[in-house]
């Protein structure tokens, strides 16, 4: 086996690619570790020095993960990853469920790694396999592979915001069932959301995340009609958006929140069986695409050979006189 590896080139290419692969994922699991350890101990002797701590920050709030030290060590070298449309990208990031404030640098941070080491690795491979290869197929498989390194990440946020989008649509109505039950039962709205929200995490973990940092906020001091701003901004989602706005209205105009919250309930459930129905509506003609591509050419086949044989034997012999 020893043998086999050191004399075919890809063979030795790969195995240093793994080893090579196994020694820094080592290398980082110990540096995390010993990272987080690190912070640990110092978030615990901040707390223990520090008596009197804003009210908005939190341990979760300071604490920095290994991709946040990377982008801020790169950024300190001099290479800058602020995107020119930051808005923009970071409302793309907070739809996909990224909230850190370091979101989208380590986003810039990874395409542009993808960048350079998908092009780097594919060519690699390429000159390891020992085929002769020009030039111009280097260039162009290349740039395919930074192509792919730059757009990947964009797919990968796009999909992943899609994924929660319908989530919360999923989830939403449920948790607006709860909440009437609790403002019905005497909490007030703030403590609706963080009894839903607890009540939620296994459920709809998207909802519960979302609910609960609505009520951080109101706690945070926020009004509660910015707070409910907020959290449209965050969902991205009509349904979610229409509600908040409803519940300002009633906020301000002094409407019953449990009557508000029993019709939007009905109708957001309404909604989402539409919605159902209208997915089961569309598999006949889906499934309509295959049947004909797939089945119909077999049937036709079926029914037109015994004919065909029929007058490759009987009638063409006729004609030709046989």
């Amino acid at each position: 086996m020893i043998e086999l590896i050191a004399a075919t080139p890809l063979a030795r290419i790969v195995v240093l690619l793994l080893l090579f692969a196994a020694i820094a994922g080592a290398a980082l699991l110990a540096l995390s570790v010993a990272n987080r350890r690190a912070l640990v101990r110092g978030e615990l002797k901040v707390i223990a020095a520090t008596v009197d701590v804003a009210a908005g920050e939190t341990f979760r709030a300071r604490r920095t993960d290994a991709w946040t030290r990377l982008a801020n060590r790169i950024e300190r070298m001099g290479l800058s990853l602020a995107d020119t449309k930051s808005d923009v990208l970071r409302k793309k990031l907070i739809a996909a469920g990224f909230d850190s404030p370091g979101a989208p640098r380590i986003y810039t941070l990874l395409r542009l790694l993808l960048v350079i080491v998908l092009p780097s690795l594919l060519v690699f491979l390429l000159i390891g396999s020992g085929k002769p290869l020009s030039f111009l197929k280097l260039y162009i498989f290349g740039s395919i592979a930074a192509l792919a390194g730059l757009y990947l990440p964009a797919l990968y946020v796009r999909a992943r915001a899609d994924r929660r989008r319908e989530a919360l649509v999923n989830g939403f109505p449920d948790s607006l069932d709860l909440m009437l039950i609790c403002v019905e039962s005497g909490l007030g709205l703030e403590a609706a959301l963080d009894r839903v929200g607890m009540e939620m995490v296994l459920a709809h973990p998207d909802v519960s995340r979302l609910l609960t940092t609505t009520t951080l906020r109101l706690r945070a001091g926020a009004t509660r009609s910015d707070a409910l701003r907020r959290m449209a901004d965050d969902a991205g989602v009509d349904e979610i958006r229409s509600f908040s706005t409803l519940l300002i209205q009633s906020d301000k105009l002094g409407t019953s929140i449990g009557m508000t919250l029993r019709i939007y309930a009905a109708e957001m459930r309404e909604r989402r069986r539409m919605r159902a129905e209208e997915k089961a509506h569309r598999l006949p003609v889906l499934i309509s695409i295959p049947l004909v591509t797939c089945m119909l050419p077999t049937m036709i086949g079926v029914l037109m050979l015994p004919a065909a044989i029929r007058v490759v034997r009987q009638l063409v012999p006729a004609l030709s006189g046989g």
